[in-house]
Order: C-alpha cells, then sequence, then structure tokens
C-alpha cells in the first residue's frame, strides 16, 4: 500500500511539473515571437538583397562563423571567446533535452543513444567549466582594464551595463548546470559518473548528502538553469547579444564580392546607356516615379543593412582598425552600425503602421550620422575586413554619400573641384589633358 501511494505522489509531482514547465515554456515562446515579430516586420518594408551561390555561402559559414576564424587575429582572446562559442553550441543540445524532458516528464531522454549522449555530456561538462572562466577573464577585462575600442561616443552607460548583465546571466547558467550535473549524480550513484568528469570532482568534494537533499538541490539547480534560459532569450532581442542569434545567418547572407568593389546603381546605368545609344535602350515609363538616389534614412537601406546593424557585437574591432578614427577623424565604423540599428528602432513601429510613407521629421543622416563622418571614410575596407560576423560597413557610408551628392549636391569642395576637373580635362587634377604630365613638375 505505501509503495502504490508513493508510486502515485511521484506520477502526480512529475505530472504537475510538465504542466507548470509548459505553461512557462508557452509564455517565453509567446513572448520570444511577439519580439521577433516586432524587430523582423520591418525587413519587407526595406530594399531588396539577392541571395545567390549558396555554397560559397555555407563555406563562409563554416569558416567565419563556425571556424571563428577572424576572432583568432588576436588569438589570446580569440580562443577564449571561439571557447565560449563552441561551448554554447554544444551545452545548446542539453538545453533541448531539458525542455522535452520538462514537456514529458522524462529524464535525460537522449540517454537512449548512449554512444552520442556520452559524448555530448562530457563535451557539455567539460566546456561548462571552460566557459566559466572565460567569462569570468571577460568581466574582470571590461571592470577592471581600460581597453581602448570598448569605449567611444557611441558607447553609453548602458552598452557597459548590458554586457555585464549578459556575462553574469552566462556565468550563472554554467553555475546552475554545474549543480544540475553534481546532485544529478548524488541522487543517482554510479550513473552516468565518468560521463562527467568535472560533476564527478564536485560530488566528491560535496561529501556526503541524504538522496532527499540530493534531489531537492537537484530540482533547485535544474529550475534555475532552465529560467535563466528563458530569461535569457527573451532580453537578448533587446540587448547587444542579439547577435547570438543573428550572427551565423548575418555571415550566411555575406557580400560575396570582393570588398573593394562597388555596387553600381541601375538608375543611373540606365540614364548613361541612354546617353550611349538612345536607340538601343527602352526610356522608362514617364509614370513611373524615380527612386531616392542613396540613403537618407532606414527604409532606404536593403533589409542586409538592417540585420547587420542587428548582428552588430559592439566589439569595436572596425573602429580600432580605422584610419580615419586612429588619425582622429570623428568617423567609428561601429557607430554606424549602431545608429542604424537605433534609427530602425526609433523609426519601427511607425512604419509598420503607416508604411514607407511615414515621416517622424527625422533621419539617419544628419540626426544620427553626419556629413563629417562619412566623408571622413576611405573606403579602405579595414572594417568589413575585420568584423568577426562579416558586417560592411562601407556600403552604408557610400550608399548615403550617394545621396549627399546625387540628390543633395552636397560634398566637400575639394571633391566637388576634383570631379569638376574629370568632368573638364578627364583626370583629378587642374592641368587639360594635353598638360597631364604637368603636375610632375611641381
Amino acid at each position: 500500500m505505501w509503495q502504490k501511494y508513493a508510486h502515485t505522489c511521484i506520477i502526480r509531482r512529475t505530472m504537475t511539473k510538465s504542466i507548470v514547465f509548459s505553461a512557462i515554456l508557452i509564455i517565453t515562446i509567446g513572448i520570444f515571437f511577439w519580439s521577433m515579430r516586432r524587430i523582423f516586420g520591418l525587413i519587407p518594408l526595406l530594399k531588396p538583397f539577392p541571395i545567390k551561390h549558396h555554397g560559397k555561402r555555407l563555406l563562409v559559414t563554416l569558416k567565419v562563423a563556425l571556424g571563428q576564424s577572424r576572432i583568432f587575429r588576436r588569438p589570446l582572446v580569440g580562443l577564449a571567446h571561439a571557447l565560449v562559442f563552441w561551448g554554447f553550441l554544444i551545452i545548446t543540445i542539453g538545453s533541448i533535452e531539458m525542455v522535452i524532458d520538462g514537456i514529458s516528464g522524462q529524464e535525460r531522454i537522449f540517454a537512449q543513444w548512449p554512444a552520442f549522449y556520452h559524448v555530448i555530456i562530457f563535451s557539455g561538462d567539460i566546456f561548462s567549466v571552460i566557459v566559466l572562466v572565460s567569462i569570468l577573464a571577460f568581466l574582470f577585462r571590461r571592470t577592471f582594464l581600460k581597453i581602448k575600442r570598448f569605449y567611444g561616443i557611441e558607447m553609453k552607460p548602458i552598452s557597459k551595463i548590458d554586457a555585464t548583465a549578459a556575462l553574469l546571466i552566462i556565468f550563472f547558467l554554467m553555475i546552475s548546470l554545474l549543480g544540475t550535473n553534481t546532485f544529478y549524480i548524488l541522487t543517482r550513484p554510479g550513473h552516468l559518473e565518468e560521463a562527467l568528469p568535472v560533476s564527478k570532482i564536485l560530488a566528491k568534494a560535496i561529501g556526503p548528502v541524504s538522496i532527499y537533499q540530493a534531489n531537492i538541490l537537484h530540482e533547485i539547480f535544474w529550475w534555475s538553469h532552465i529560467l535563466l534560459i528563458f530569461l535569457f532569450a527573451n532580453i537578448l532581442p533587446y540587448s547587444k547579444h542579439f547577435h547570438v542569434f543573428t550572427s551565423i545567418p548575418n555571415v550566411y547572407l555575406s557580400r560575396l564580392e570582393p570588398l573593394g568593389k562597388m555596387e553600381h546603381m541601375p538608375e543611373i546605368e540606365q540614364e548613361v546607356r541612354m546617353m550611349l545609344d538612345p536607340e538601343g535602350v527602352k526610356e522608362p515609363s514617364s509614370t513611373q516615379v524615380p527612386g531616392r538616389f542613396g540613403v537618407k534614412d532606414v527604409e532606404d537601406l536593403t533589409w542586409k543593412n538592417y540585420l547587420d546593424s542587428l548582428a552588430c557585437t559592439e566589439c569595436g574591432r572596425c573602429t580600432d582598425v580605422c584610419p580615419a578614427n586612429i588619425t582622429g577623424k570623428k568617423l567609428s565604423p561601429r557607430k554606424i552600425i549602431m545608429d542604424v540599428r537605433a534609427r530602425a528602432k526609433e523609426k519601427r513601429n511607425g512604419l509598420l503602421k503607416h508604411g514607407q510613407t511615414f515621416d517622424d521629421g527625422k533621419a539617419l543622416l544628419r540626426d544620427y550620422i553626419s556629413e563629417e563622418e562619412l566623408w571622413a571614410c576611405t573606403t579602405c575596407n579595414a572594417c568589413a575586413r575585420e568584423c568577426p560576423v562579416n558586417i560592411n560597413q562601407p556600403l552604408v557610408i557610400l550608399a548615403m554619400r550617394r545621396y549627399l551628392t546625387m540628390e543633395e549636391g552636397s560634398i566637400p569642395a575639394l571633391l566637388a573641384s576634383m570631379l569638376s576637373n574629370i568632368e573638364n580635362n578627364g583626370a583629378p587634377w587642374q592641368y587639360p589633358a594635353e598638360e597631364r604630365e604637368a603636375w610632375m613638375r611641381f
């Protein structure tokens, strides 16, 4: 009778846990998809970005995203970051198992494939310590070391709070994971001990505890871990750490052309072709309204430019190598991308409600990004080459310059003089074509 009653209590407790867990999961997923709908709902209102050559894109993703190739340009910090990234990939499999266990009321459901499971949990147990140590190192660097690239006019106090909060959540995620595994061993002596080497050491260090106490502590750590995951998932869309979700897709959608290649403008190409061959080119319909040349505000960008802004990690590697910034110019490539994100966030609700005709009296140009910043860029592409998630900052800068030049005729005097010389003399210098070598006499 007692055994039957105990069994009934276990079943009821398991069912209650599954119901509570499922309710929390539904709420978490609902909030997450509501956030995603708001953030990515802007994409259909932006300009298209063609996607081709999926084979090449896959290779780029394997090298840059999964292989973390660009991160390793700074070997020590790069290795720590790469280990955290790889650790998260492994630990995510365990998190998926916890979700399935929570819904089904099962325990370690992936254990039915022992060979695969032992490799995964062994790797996860080792990586949890590696991630823990790396996070402590990152917190130390951000708190006590004045790393130049962590600062700048675009880096507001909230950015530091954001970064620190995310690191602390990851820190406690690793603590709760180790606690879950440690007290699992103490509740199941001899089970999975060899596959959880770190947790086995911790279990021995804790010493003897009753099965009842171990079960209680296991549940506390298990719930702490899964609830932190749910919390983190819904904080990320409003954090710079949103790149956890967007960085790999952004790398896959990288611009495959050489960095220095500047995209031509189809509207201008049409005009030039009509000038060269008026009879061979069909004139556009008189009812067709010409689009804006270049970029003035976020709706003039492509959806890939917007995704770039969402994938930005704010690491500052782009600004750190920018020759304009190094020599004291106002330009910061990181600020350009962060400004795109900030302006899109500011205008998003209006655009979603009223469409592309929405105007709030502000613009990305001048209200966020000044002409001085744009013209300081040398288009050397050092920033795009350094970015660990393959953001192409010069594309945005070039597009905004095109707007200034072709829509407003607003360009620096020296550049205007150069363009005038090219138009009149066929060269940037003031001398006529027949005296093109005259500049060498001075």
